[in-house]
C-alpha cells in the first residue's frame, strides 16, 4: 500500500470501500466514544485526532480521475497529499459513513428559475449555519474573530487549500472578490447593500495569505450571518479572473482581445456574469468555437461539485477533486461522483418525475397544495416527504408606483390596502388551500416575530370584515360606475387588478381564492400562471399590478441584510414593490419616485439597527418601530405561516429531518450535502 505525506499527516491511497484503521468512524448517530467538538457535528483535523486518541488517513473517490477529465481545462490529478488542505474541515456523516459513486438526480424550473435548490447541495461559504439554525460554524474559514465593537473581523483560512484546478486558495481571494469584483462599477454596476455599512465600504486587507480581515466603517454584527446564509459567496478565484482584470494585469485587455473579446471584462463576465449570483448560465460551455482557446470553461470552484455541462435542457457536475471535507474515516468528500439537473418549467410535469421517483430531492417550487398527491404515492416512487414550516409566508403587495397613474393613486391609499386584506377571509383559505395547516398571521418582515414586536402586529387587518372592506373601498371613492358589479377607478376608467403569479413562489389555490375574495367586495381580478422569467421580467419593468410570491426572514439575516426594508424591499428573484421609490433612493433623487416619509425612516431605522448589538434597549426600539412603519402601513399583506413538502428518495442516504423548508437559511446548506451519499 502506498502511503502519501501530507504535513506530518499520513495519507494511504485505499479504495472507497476500505476505511481508514485507527480511528473511529464517528456519526451523529453514533460517535463512537469521540466526545463533541467546539462546533457541532464537525472537527479540525488536529481537534479530531485528539479527540479520538489517532491519526486520521485519508481516502479518495476511486473513480475521481476520471470525473476530472471531464473538467475542461483542469491538468492531470496530482497525489492526494497534494489535494487536500494539511488543515481539512473533518465532518460526522449523519447516519453511516458513505460510498462512493452514483448520480444525484435533481430538477428545476428552468435556467436560473427554481434552482437555488439544487445549488445549495453544492454551496459553501466562509461560513454556514448548523442544522439547529442557530448556530454559525466555519466552513470555508477554519475560524473568526471580532474585535469588541464589531468594526472588525478576522477570518482564518485553511493551510493548504486549492481551488478546483489546484491552485491554492488564499486571502486574496477574499481581497479581490471585494475590491476588483463587488466593488467594481465595471462588473456590479450597484454594489450590494451586504457589501456596504450602512452605505459605506469596508476595507479589506490580507494580513497573510491564510489570514484576511474585515475593517467596518461601522459596527455590524450581522456580517457574518450573510456569510452563512448568503449565495453570494466571500471570494473568487484572482489567478483566474485577475488575468482579465485592468486593475489586476497590465496585459488583461491583450490577453482579452486574443481571445476574441472587446476587453477583460467581457471575459469576466463570460465567466462570472455580472452578478454575484452562482446560477448564472456557463456561456462558454455552450461555445466550442471559443471554450478551446479559453482556460476552462468556467470559473474555478470551492463548492463540492463543478459545472461540466450547461444547456437550455439542464446541467451536469463532477466532483471537486480538490474539495476541503474529509469523513471521519478520512473520505475525501463529497461522495457522489456526479450530479445532474434537468429543467421542467410545467409544474405537472415535474410532479409526474416526482411521483415516478426520477429525482433525488426537491423542495424549491412545491407548495403545501402538492402534498397530498406526494404523500399518496411515496410506497410507489420509492420516497419519503418531509412537512416541514416555512420561514416566509405568502404575501400580496400592490404596486405603488404603477406605470398607470390612477392605479397608482388608489394603490397608495392605505384605506385601499386595508380593506384588500380584511376582504381576505384567511380561516377559509386556511382550511381550503392550507388544509388547516397554517397560522394565520399579517405579514412583519420578521420571521418568526422577535420578543420586541408589539403582539398586535401579528393579527393587523387579519380579521374578516368584508363590510369594513367595502365602506373602504367607498371611501377610496371606487364605486361601480357603469353597473356591470364590478368597481371602477375614480376617474370612472375600469379597475381589473391583472395577478399574474408563478409555482415557484405562491400556490395558484391561494391566488384564485384571493382573487375571489377581492371580486366579492367589487374589485374584478384576472389570474393568469406565467413562468418565474416571466414574472421577474415583469416585476422588474413596473408591470405588475399585484406582488405574488413568499416573503420573510428571520432576525439573524436581517441583522446582515437590509433588503427587505429598503425600496424595492428584495432582490430580482422575490418578491418587490416600489420599483420607481428604488430608483430614486438609487439615484439620490435624480430619477425615479420620492417615497413616503415612513419608508425613507425605514432605510434609516434598519442601518442603525444592523449596528447595533441585538437585545439592547435602543436595537429593540428600532426593529419595533420598523414592524410599525413596515405592517402599519401594510405594503405587504400576509396570510398563514405554513409547511411545505420536502421530496427525499429513499436510496439517498445521509439525510437528516431538516428544521425548515426555506430558502432564507440557504436551503440545504445547513444539511451538509457533501455526505449525504446514493445506496444503489
Amino acid at each position: 500500500m502506498k502511503k502519501l505525506l501530507l504535513t506530518g499527516v499520513a495519507l494511504v491511497a485505499l479504495s472507497s470501500t476500505a476505511y481508514a484503521a485507527g480511528c473511529p468512524e464517528a456519526t451523529v448517530a453514533d460517535m463512537n466514544g469521540v466526545p463533541a467538538g467546539e462546533f457541532p457535528q464537525q472537527f479540525e483535523l488536529a481537534e479530531f485526532q485528539a479527540a479520538a486518541s489517532c491519526t486520521l488517513s485519508f481516502q479518495e473517490n476511486p473513480d475521481i480521475g476520471d470525473l476530472n477529465a471531464k473538467i475542461q481545462g483542469n491538468p492531470d490529478l496530482p497525489a492526494l497529499a497534494d489535494r487536500m488542505p494539511s488543515e481539512p474541515l473533518v465532518v460526522a456523516p449523519y447516519d453511516m459513513i458513505g460510498s462512493y459513486g452514483g448520480t444525484l438526480d435533481a430538477l428545476s424550473n428552468a435556467t436560473e428559475a427554481g434552482t437555488s435548490d439544487f445549488l445549495s447541495t453544492r454551496h459553501v461559504n466562509l461560513v454556514r449555519y448548523s442544522d439547529d439554525l442557530q448556530t454559525i460554524v466555519p466552513n470555508v474559514a477554519k475560524s473568526w474573530s471580532w474585535n469588541d465593537d464589531y468594526t472588525e473581523v478576522t477570518f482564518s483560512l485553511r493551510a493548504g487549500h486549492k481551488w478546483s484546478d489546484g491552485v491554492p486558495f488564499t486571502a486574496e481571494d477574499v481581497k479581490f472578490w471585494y475590491d476588483n469584483l463587488a466593488l467594481d462599477p465595471n462588473v456590479n454596476e450597484k454594489p450590494k447593500d451586504y457589501v456596504l455599512v450602512g452605505g459605506e465600504r469596508m476595507t479589506v486587507e490580507v494580513i497573510d495569505p491564510q489570514t484576511v480581515k474585515f475593517i467596518l466603517p461601522a459596527p455590524k454584527p450581522g456580517l457574518i450571518a450573510h456569510f452563512a446564509t448568503s449565495f453570494a459567496q466571500g471570494f473568487q478565484p484572482k489567478h483566474f479572473l485577475g488575468q482579465f482584470h485592468p486593475d489586476i494585469s497590465a496585459d488583461a485587455d491583450e490577453k482579452a482581445k486574443a481571445l476574441g473579446f472587446e476587453n477583460g471584462y467581457d471575459v469576466i463576465k463570460a465567466y462570472f456574469g455580472n452578478s454575484d449570483w452562482t446560477d448564472t448560465p456557463s456561456p462558454l460551455l455552450n461555445s466550442p468555437d471559443k471554450v478551446a482557446n479559453m482556460p476552462a470553461a468556467v470559473v474555478p470552484t470551492l463548492e463540492s461539485f463543478i459545472t461540466v455541462a450547461d444547456t437550455t435542457e439542464g446541467r451536469h457536475y463532477v466532483a471537486n477533486p480538490y474539495f476541503f471535507m474529509v469523513d471521519t474515516a478520512g473520505n475525501q468528500l463529497p461522495y457522489i461522483s456526479e450530479q445532474d439537473e434537468v429543467y421542467a418549467n410545467d409544474n405537472q410535469v415535474r410532479l409526474l418525475k416526482l411521483v415516478n421517483g426520477e429525482v433525488d430531492y426537491k423542495t424549491q417550487s412545491l407548495q403545501l397544495s402538492d402534498a397530498p398527491l406526494l404523500l399518496e404515492n411515496q410506497e410507489k416512487g420509492d420516497y419519503s416527504i418531509q412537512l416541514k414550516p416555512k420561514i416566509a409566508m405568502h404575501a400580496f403587495s400592490f404596486n405603488v408606483t404603477s406605470a398607470d397613474e390612477e392605479k397608482r393613486k388608489v394603490f397608495n391609499d392605505f384605506n385601499f390596502r386595508k380593506a384588500m386584506s380584511v376582504a381576505i377571509n384567511r380561516e377559509e383559505l386556511n382550511e381550503v388551500a392550507y388544509f388547516g395547516q397554517g397560522t394565520i398571521q399579517q405579514f412583519t418582515g420578521f420571521s418568526p416575530v422577535p420578543g420586541f414586536v408589539d403582539e398586535k402586529w401579528k393579527t393587523f387587518a387579519t380579521e374578516f370584515a368584508p363590510d369594513e372592506a367595502n365602506s373602504l373601498l367607498d371611501g377610496v371613492g371606487l364605486a361601480d360606475a357603469d353597473g356591470d358589479g364590478f368597481r371602477d377607478l375614480p376617474n370612472g376608467d375600469p379597475l381589473v387588478l391583472n395577478l399574474q403569479f408563478a409555482t415557484q413562489g405562491i400556490a395558484g389555490q391561494v391566488v384564485e381564492l384571493v382573487g375571489q375574495y377581492w371580486s366579492n367586495v367589487g374589485i374584478k381580478t384576472t389570474v393568469k400562471e406565467v413562468t418565474p422569467d416571466e414574472y421577474r421580467s415583469a416585476q422588474s419593468s413596473n408591470q405588475l399590478d399585484v406582488g405574488l410570491w413568499e416573503k420573510g426572514q428571520p432576525l439573524g439575516i436581517i441583522l446582515g441584510n437590509n433588503e427587505l426594508w429598503v425600496p424595492p424591499f428584495e432582490n430580482y428573484f422575490a418578491h418587490r414593490v416600489g420599483m420607481l421609490w428604488a430608483e430614486y433612493v438609487d439615484t439620490d433623487g435624480a430619477k425615479g419616485v420620492k417615497p413616503p416619509e415612513y419608508v425613507m425612516q425605514l432605510i434609516d431605522d434598519i442601518n442603525a439597527f444592523q449596528s447595533e448589538p441585538v437585545g439592547t434597549d435602543k436595537s429593540n426600539m428600532l426593529g419595533a418601530r420598523m414592524v410599525e412603519n413596515m405592517t402599519g402601513n401594510l405594503l405587504f399583506i400576509g396570510t398563514a405561516l405554513t409547511p411545505d413538502p420536502i421530496y427525499v428518495n429513499n436510496k439517498l442516504k445521509n439525510v437528516p429531518e431538516f428544521k425548515t423548508a426555506s430558502y432564507e437559511y440557504y436551503r440545504t446548506y445547513p444539511y451538509r450535502g457533501a455526505q449525504w451519499f446514493l445506496e444503489e
